[in-house]
């Protein structure tokens, strides 16, 4: 065993104020009114929380629709479209929203920059639920930009009215070169800078920035849907570092460890602590028992839950 094996752990990692809020929401909800619960789509991206609440009572499910009529449903951190919330209302669904507040931000500004009378550019990844949702504020006057050359090709004219938004998962990094396009391309384009990128997703890329540079081999401990999992490990690779993402320690690969000192670890802010404290306990296992911290930020932020859940479980 080399003794100068060891791990440098990035903080902050692991769980923002939005996913601890949507979690506690699921389960105030179970204790408040029992099981079943019904959670549209996934909570979090993370199959690890998705299968625990489930344990606990909750039903995921893909639409609106699949929930009984007047049952509980709760909304995932994601978002959803106004058209989801009116099919909610027809089927007389008892609503709790989990959307993360960051989220909801973007979404009074498409409604706002709609009812401006401009044609929305939202950056992010199609397909993705909370695209989808903030999509569904505007359909009729929103484009998706994915890529620059999205932006490039885009069919306007430079004096358009438009305005641009982010999906919150970004990074200011990812996002600069895309808007960088369209501030050149439009005279009257407006949009919220930087203020739209998540807290969280920004300070673990950050750190992924900070532990590169000393790292041989990067793990980022999240789920393959989560989308700010995935970009941290683009990001190492992309900074010229070998990275894996490592959904759990049953996904883990000692030969990804052959000729590497120093590894680097961090996880998306979907993935639990006791995933990391595992992928931890593994390395050590492998002679990785020397740990370093490399801290970048401190996360103070907490996002309260809807307070009919909070009175109900305190009057029990």
């Amino acid at each position: 065993m080399q003794v100068n094996k060891k791990v440098i752990l990035a903080e902050p990692r692991s769980f923002c104020a939005g996913v601890r809020r949507a979690i506690s929401i699921v389960e105030l909800a179970l204790a408040r009114y029992g099981a079943p619960v019904y959670v549209r789509k996934e909570i979090v991206h993370n199959r690890y929380i998705v299968r625990l609440l489930e344990r606990r009572g909750a039903r995921f499910v893909d639409t609106e629709n699949d929930v009984p009529e007047g049952a509980v449903c709760v909304f995932s951190a994601h978002g959803v479209s106004p058209q989801v919330r009116q099919n909610a209302e027809v089927r007389q669904l008892d609503v709790i929203d989990a959307t993360c507040p960051l989220v909801t931000k973007v979404h009074q500004e498409a409604r706002r920059y709609a009812k401006d009378d401009r044609t929305l550019l939202l950056v992010g990844h199609a397909g993705h639920e909370e695209v989808e949702g903030t999509f569904g504020h505007a359909p009729g006057q929103t484009v998706i930009i994915e890529t620059v050359e999205d932006a490039e090709r885009l069919d306007l004219p430079a004096d358009a009215r438009v305005a641009y938004l982010t999906q919150t998962t970004l990074s200011v990094d990812e996002t600069r070169d895309i808007i960088d396009v369209l501030q050149r391309r439009f005279v009257d384009l407006v949009g919220p800078g930087t203020g739209d990128i998540c807290y969280a997703s920004q300070n673990r890329q950050d750190a992924i920035r900070a532990i590169v540079p000393r790292s041989d081999l990067v793990l980022v401990v999240g789920s393959p849907n989560s989308s700010n999992s995935v970009r941290m490990v683009e990001l190492a690779e992309r900074l010229g570092t070998a990275a894996y993402l490592v959904p759990d320690v049953t996904k883990f690969d000692n030969m990804w460890l052959e000729g590497v000192q120093t590894v680097g670890v961090s996880a998306g802010a979907s993935a639990p602590e006791i995933l990391v404290e595992e992928l931890l306990d593994k390395l050590a296992e492998s002679g990785y028992s020397n740990l370093e911290i490399e801290q970048v930020a401190t996360e103070d932020v907490v996002f309260t839950p809807p307070a009919k859940l909070t009175r109900s479980a305190t009057a029990g």
